[in-house]
């Protein structure tokens, strides 16, 4: 399947061209057009149960199905949020583990489940007890608050990322919870609190934005109606 980014960095739209026969799965509502030979609907992904685990990572109960049937056609799809779409290329051998909410779209063959993680890094991962996983052949789709930057992590080397800068990293590689800072005081004096130390060999994908630091931003500019 071929695709295409459009509309810049910030505000992109991901259009893929299907051949006969083929299919994406996406999260409910990311449809914004598509040509008029494609059918578009509604499936339980994976049975109750993983339908069920995918509520807990921000994704949808349902997912779409579009599908060329009868000819070529393609389909555009964006996300609610400002911010970047990557793919990544599935080949069956390594899989991924995704932000809550970050899944958007897949080819047929890529499989979407849940992972539950440990009572630490759940509470203060920044990413919940359960976080989404990737894997099976194919291309996938992620998306951010802001843009999309890859850092590769070489074998013995460690990256340290502030947890809500997190988007994506392989799932084979270790992470633990760390202080931002030099120490506690300063970890949180400085704004940084926690962040989570990757040791390679692997990738993780960052987000230039994070969406705590725009709820800070914004707060003082929220006015409450009186009663």
């Amino acid at each position: 399947m071929r695709h295409e980014m459009l509309g810049g960095d910030t505000f992109p739209i991901m259009k893929c061209y299907l051949d006969k026969g083929e299919a994406i799965r996406a999260e409910s509502g990311a449809m914004v057009s598509m040509s008029s030979n494609m059918t578009l609907t509604g499936k339980m992904d994976g049975g109750f149960g993983k339908a069920l685990g995918r509520l807990f990572t921000g994704e949808s109960f349902f997912l779409q199905s579009i599908e060329a049937q009868d000819s070529p056609g393609w389909v555009m799809l964006a996300t609610p949020a400002p911010g970047g779409i990557a793919a990544i290329e599935l080949d069956g051998a390594r899989e991924w583990i995704v932000q809550k909410g970050g899944f958007l779209a897949g080819t047929q063959d890529v499989q979407v489940s849940t992972k539950a993680q440990s009572l630490t890094k759940g509470l203060f991962s920044g990413e919940g007890f359960f976080v989404i996983k990737i894997g099976g052949t194919g291309t996938a789709f992620f998306s951010s608050y802001g843009s999309i930057i890859p850092l590769d992590v070489g074998e013995g080397e460690t990256v340290r990322v502030d947890n809500g800068h997190l988007v994506a990293w392989h799932a084979d590689m270790k992470y633990e919870l760390a202080k931002g800072g030099t120490s506690w005081v300063s970890s949180f004096t400085s704004g940084e609190g926690l962040a989570c130390i990757f040791q390679g060999p692997g990738r993780v994908y960052i987000q230039t934005r994070n969406p705590r630091d725009l709820g800070f931003w914004i707060s003082p500019f929220i006015v409450f109606p009186k009663n």
